[in-house]
């Protein structure tokens, strides 16, 4: 094995930190000038399209969904708008505790690192300025492929950014948008970050897998050691 394929949200972000989304959100409504609820069901039935690109950037994005809850807001909700969305999106990328010293670990020992992420524009436009930008080799965001996992040219696009076969690369994630079934029909080997620390974290994953790998650990610990005697 030479490398290694990470989710993002709840793998190497911190899954303690997932249940900030309402309350990011309520913050963005406010702005719109829209019901709260209204705004985060809008959010909820539009991921697939918003990860995918169809509505384009944060701007268009929201005033979309402004609209799907009867609202127009002016130019000047909107930027208050996006300015807010920014601002509740950055605490979401928290790195789980631990994480960057595994990344930096395996970086390390030679392996080869990738992040394959469902997300909106905003990780996509912030990701160099995050500390994972230095440690990871090659990213592939949903919101500039315009597909979302499963979708299987999104594994290959990430083994061959990373110079690698899909064979060669295990796939690590907690188990959100049929994301091991991917991997395991991309060649790649799957293992499931099961985050037992976190009791109600895999409520924010979307279309959860079915498929278990028989690879599993509790956190990224758990992956180093699993890697380290893969490779004995």
């Amino acid at each position: 094995m030479r490398a290694v394929v990470f989710d993002f949200f709840g793998t190497l972000t911190d899954p303690g930190i997932e249940a900030g989304r309402r309350d990011a959100a309520y913050v963005t409504a406010a702005a719109l000038g829209v019901p709260p609820e209204s705004f985060w069901t809008a959010l909820g039935t539009s991921f697939t399209e918003r990860i995918t690109g169809r509505h384009g950037g944060t701007r268009s994005i929201l005033a979309e969904m402004a609209r799907r809850c009867g609202a127009e807001p002016d130019e000047a909700s909107l930027d208050a708008a996006v300015e807010a969305h920014h601002a509740g999106s950055v605490p979401l990328w928290r790195p789980r505790p631990g994480a960057l010293e595994v990344l930096a670990d395996l970086r390390g020992r030679g392996l080869r690192l990738g992040v394959l992420s469902d997300c909106g524009a905003e990780l996509c436009q912030g990701w160099a300025a995050t500390p994972y930008a230095p440690l990871i080799d090659a990213t592939v965001f949903s919101w500039e492929e315009g597909a979302r996992k499963p979708e299987p040219r999104l594994y290959a696009t990430a083994a061959a950014r990373l110079g690698v076969a899909a064979g060669e690369c295990w796939y690590v994630g907690d188990g959100g948008s049929r994301e091991h079934q991917g991997a395991r029909a991309a060649g790649m080997r799957p293992v499931l970050v099961t985050n037992a620390g976190y009791p109600g974290a895999g409520v924010h994953r979307d279309d959860p897998d079915s498929f278990v790998p028989p690879d599993t650990v509790d956190d990224l610990d758990g992956l180093r050691s699993l890697v380290l005697q893969a490779a004995r």
